[in-house]
């Protein structure tokens, strides 16, 4: 009766922005707008001159024309006087946490101001819907009545005095007094820095919980919970926690490992939902289990804009908001938010599968993709084209990462895959066939340069070691939270350093 009390009032809510979209980004833009107009970045960007609540469009213009796109870098400058206490920078009041996006792995690690609104009304929101979400699909659900295990990363305490880490473990550790008794592992364990003692720690601290849900990255979760069956002897997680039945989802595509969990839990009862969250913000989630998008959540303190990705390159993009999107396109992605990032690149690209409610895919990012020969590959297409690939070859997956050949003398192009089996195909040639079908099948450009491999030859597929990109990620100092292998790249770097740790 709680929960059903405390959502009932969200659900409204939802319902508003689902059936009006620019509305509800109207009144998260003229918020932002007002709370930050006295900040240091509202003075510098005359914030007070086109706060105007009864002109939208009017505003909005202003603030496009006055205030700059920003990349991380454009912003560093900002982060460095919040790192040194400043108050009123980007948001109003002090910041007192600050999340350490590690990104993909080999990229700078960025830190990403977490003002208290942010964690309050955007973060905390973010997972109190995902909640209300699954209780009206499912409101049998025995969520309430065990522990979610929360997988994630830790702070970083060469920050000194500031509260820097990665979100996840920001929101551990602020979680909600409601919240508390329904999470696991102890605080103690699950912040531990070094990530094989607190996967050890984990599994033995959550063994014998009531366990009814997992949130967390699909790679790192498996790797739990295979320990957990290593220490508990059992074959199978239902066996061991029967009342498990929601997996909380993010950070890279599920499609590749789908079938490996579900292999290791047969509950008929198990159910598998999507979010988009980064340490920039919580974004969308899927509130339909029949549907494999995610509802674009437009009143939790982000105000979106949108690049169709053709225009990505070009010197003056054309850019849309909510009420302009077009079915079926691809846009990338920019967000001003109540953590402080204002028209921020976060890198991300979706496709609009829905524009009323706002219904999106995670498409790929803007700086990962292979366009050497004019394929436009992005991630969405490997991640989709390998699902296919797996299940018509009862094959698993652990990892993988792509990249270019490139044309030198009679060689023609092609793409290299480095893919990590847990379970190979019995023919890899006839998987390699597959795959390229399933890629040619999703992406029209790629099949284009396919045609009688006059540009590009059909894939290439190098079988990794066992735990290569774990032992990679290990040398690297990346291994657990938010941190993930490189998909694909434009360059031979990742895979050339890759192949030679492979031997």
């Amino acid at each position: 009766m709680f929960f059903k009390l405390k959502f009932s009032s969200r659900y409204k809510q939802i319902d508003f922005f689902k059936s009006n979209p620019g509305a509800a980004q109207s009144e998260v833009f003229f918020y932002l707008l007002n709370r930050a107009k006295n900040t240091d970045w509202g003075k510098k960007y005359k914030y007070n001159s086109f706060v105007d609540q009864k002109y939208f469009v009017k505003s909005l213009k202003c603030f496009q024309s006055l205030v700059p796109v920003s990349s991380y870098d454009d912003l560093s400058s900002e982060v460095n006087k919040i790192l040194d206490k400043k108050k009123d920078v980007l948001w109003p009041g002090e910041t007192k946490y600050l999340a350490k996006s590690s990104g993909t792995t080999g990229s700078k690690s960025k830190i990403i101001p977490i003002s208290d609104e942010a964690l309050s009304d955007c973060h905390y929101r973010g997972g109190e819907d995902v909640l209300a979400s699954y209780y009206k699909i499912n409101p049998e659900t025995n969520v309430f009545f065990g522990k979610t295990v929360s997988i994630g990363g830790s702070f970083d305490n060469s920050f000194k005095e500031l509260n820097c880490g990665d979100l996840s473990a920001i929101l551990m550790k602020n979680i909600p007094f409601w919240a508390k008794p329904f999470r696991a592992p102890k605080i103690s364990v699950a912040l531990l820095n070094d990530w094989e003692e607190k996967m050890d720690k984990m599994a033995e601290d959550i063994i014998n919980e009531n366990i009814v849900a997992l949130a967390g990255v699909p790679s790192w979760t498996l790797l739990v919970l295979k320990k957990v069956l290593d220490i508990s002897g059992k074959k199978n997680i239902s066996d061991l926690w029967p009342n498990l039945e929601l997996f909380i989802h993010g950070g890279v595509s599920f499609g590749p490992y789908k079938k490996q969990f579900q292999e290791i839990i047969s509950s008929p009862n198990m159910n598998y939902l999507e979010v988009y969250n980064a340490s920039e913000g919580f974004f969308a989630l899927n509130d339909d289990l029949k549907r494999d998008d995610m509802l674009l959540m437009l009143d939790i303190g982000v105000f979106y804009e949108f690049i169709p990705i053709e225009d990505f390159n070009k010197e003056n993009p054309r850019i849309i908001t909510v009420s302009d999107l077009e079915l079926g396109k691809i846009y990338a992605l920019l967000i001003s938010t109540n953590g402080g990032l204002w028209r921020y690149l976060i890198g991300d690209t979706v496709e609009i599968t829905s524009t009323l409610p706002v219904r999106i895919k995670i498409a790929g990012r803007t700086k990962h993709f292979i366009n050497v020969f004019g394929e436009e590959l992005m991630v969405g297409n490997t991640d989709k084209a390998l699902e296919i690939a797996l299940k018509k070859n009862d094959a698993i997956i652990n990892d993988y990462t792509v990249c270019p050949i490139f044309m030198e003398g009679k060689t023609k192009g092609g793409h290299e895959w480095l893919i990590e089996f847990e379970k190979c195909p019995i023919d890899i040639n006839k998987f390699i066939v597959d795959l390229d079908q399933a890629l040619k099948g999703l992406n029209s450009d790629y099949e284009a340069k396919r045609y009688m491999n006059m540009i590009l030859s059909l894939p290439k597929i190098n079988i990794a070691r066992k735990n290569l990109f774990y032992d990679w990620l290990k040398s690297k100092g990346k291994l657990g939270g938010q941190n993930k292998v490189p998909r694909l790249s434009n360059s031979r770097d990742y895979l050339e350093e890759l192949l030679e740790f492979n031997s």
